[in-house]
C-alpha cells in the first residue's frame, strides 16, 4: 500500500470565514467504515450524518496567546508556550525570527521576554532537542501577561497571525491550550442548536493542547485533562443503548481513551495523560472522529489510522488532495464514522 500523500504546497492559512460566509461552511469529507464511502459535503450538512441518541464529545479547553516575542544571546527569537510542567516552570519551544526550529537552545541561558520577563532554560524535555524546560520570571499572574504581550501561536503556513478570538470555538471555556483544539472550530451557535433540537447529544471533555509541532518519530507528550463523571455516565450509556459516541478532535479522543476500560466502559477522571493512541490499541470509547487534515509525518496518523484503517485513511487523504482540501488549525474537515 502507498503511504499517505503528502500536504499541499499551498496549506490553509487564513480563516475559513474569509472564503466562505460562515464557519460552518467549510468543506466536509465522510468517511465511512462500514461500507467505505468518501462522501464530499460541507459542514453544516454534519446532521445528516448523525442520528438521534448519537453523542459528539466536545473540548472547552480554550485557546492561549501562548507566542511571545523574545532575545537570547542578542538574537530574535519566537517563544510557544506549549504547557505547564512541575512547580510552576513550563514548557517551550524556542523558534527563530523566521519561525523555524531553534534547535538545542543553551542550557542556563536566559531569553529576555517583554516588559522586563524573562525565561531561564533548564533542561531539554524529555530529550528533545527543540523542546525546553523552562522557569519564567514574568511579574504577574500568567493570564494578565499573555493578555498583554501574548499573541496565537504561528508557523510558516500562517502568512499573518489573526486575532485570538479567530482561534477560539464556540465550546471554549477553560484557557490552557496553547493551540486551538481546531476540529471544533466550524461549529457555530445555530448548528450545535440543530444537532440538539434532532436529538443528538453534546457533551464535554477539557484537553489543554501542547504545540502540534511534533516532528517525525516524536511522541505525543503529556497533556493536562478532565473527563467529568457526568459525561463518563453519559458516554456509557449512549454505548448502552447503541448510540455512537463521536470524539469532536483527536483532542477529545485522547482524553476519552485515557479514562476507558478495556471493555469501552469510560471512568471520570482528571491529570495529565501520556497516552499515545496506535491501531494496535485501537480505539476502545469512541466510534467516530471529526478531525482536520495533518500532514503525513505527523503523530495524528496513527490515531487516524486506528479509527479508519490505514486503507479507507488512505484513500479519504487522497480524495482530499484531489478536491483541494485545505490544511491545518483553519482547514476543512474529515469526519470518520462506523
Amino acid at each position: 500500500m502507498s503511504t499517505l500523500l503528502p500536504a499541499p504546497a499551498d496549506p490553509a492559512c487564513r480563516p475559513a470565514q474569509a472564503v466562505a460566509s460562515e464557519r460552518r461552511e467549510v468543506a466536509l469529507l465522510v468517511a465511512r467504515r462500514g461500507d467505505g464511502a468518501v462522501v464530499h459535503t460541507r459542514f453544516d450538512d454534519l446532521p445528516s450524518h448523525l442520528a438521534a441518541g448519537d453523542l459528539l464529545v466536545v473540548n472547552t479547553s480554550a485557546t492561549l496567546p501562548a507566542e511571545l516575542p523574545g532575545v537570547l544571546d542578542g538574537r530574535r527569537v519566537v517563544v510557544h508556550l506549549s504547557t505547564s510542567a512541575s512547580d510552576g516552570d513550563w514548557v517551550i519551544e524556542l523558534r527563530t525570527a523566521e519561525l523555524a526550529p531553534y534547535r538545542r537552545p543553551p542550557l542556563s541561558a536566559i531569553v529576555d521576554l517583554p516588559g522586563a520577563a524573562t525565561a531561564r532554560l533548564l533542561a531539554p524535555f524529555e530529550g528533545s532537542d527543540r523542546l525546553t524546560v523552562a522557569r519564567l520570571s514574568l511579574g504577574e499572574p500568567m493570564a494578565d501577561y499573555l493578555r498583554r504581550y501574548g499573541r496565537p501561536i504561528r508557523y510558516p503556513h500562517a502568512r499573518r497571525t489573526h486575532p485570538i478570538a479567530a482561534y477560539q470555538t464556540v465550546f471554549a471555556l477553560d484557557p490552557g491550550s496553547a493551540e486551538m483544539p481546531s476540529a471544533g472550530r466550524p461549529f457555530t451557535t445555530e448548528l450545535v442548536t440543530e444537532l440538539v433540537a434532532r436529538g443528538v447529544l453534546i457533551a464535554p471533555v477539557t484537553l489543554h493542547a501542547g504545540v502540534s509541532s511534533l516532528e517525525a518519530g516524536e511522541s505525543p507528550y503529556r497533556e493536562r485533562y478532565h473527563v467529568p463523571a457526568p459525561t463518563a455516565r453519559l458516554v456509557n450509556a449512549v454505548r448502552a443503548w447503541g448510540g455512537r459516541v463521536v470524539a469532536i478532535g483527536t483532542t477529545v479522543v485522547r482524553a476519552l481513551e485515557t479514562v476507558a476500560a478495556s471493555d469501552g466502559t469510560v471512568a471520570p477522571g482528571a491529570g495529565t495523560t501520556e497516552l499515545v493512541v496506535t491501531p494496535e490499541r485501537g480505539l476502545r470509547a469512541v466510534d467516530g472522529l471529526l478531525t482536520g487534515w495533518h500532514e503525513p509525518e505527523s503523530s495524528h496518523q496513527q490515531m487516524l489510522k486506528a479509527a479508519a484503517g490505514p486503507e479507507l485513511l488512505e484513500r479519504s487523504y487522497g480524495a482530499a488532495r484531489t478536491h483541494d482540501f485545505r490544511w491545518h488549525e483553519f482547514g476543512d474537515s474529515h469526519l470518520i464514522m462506523p
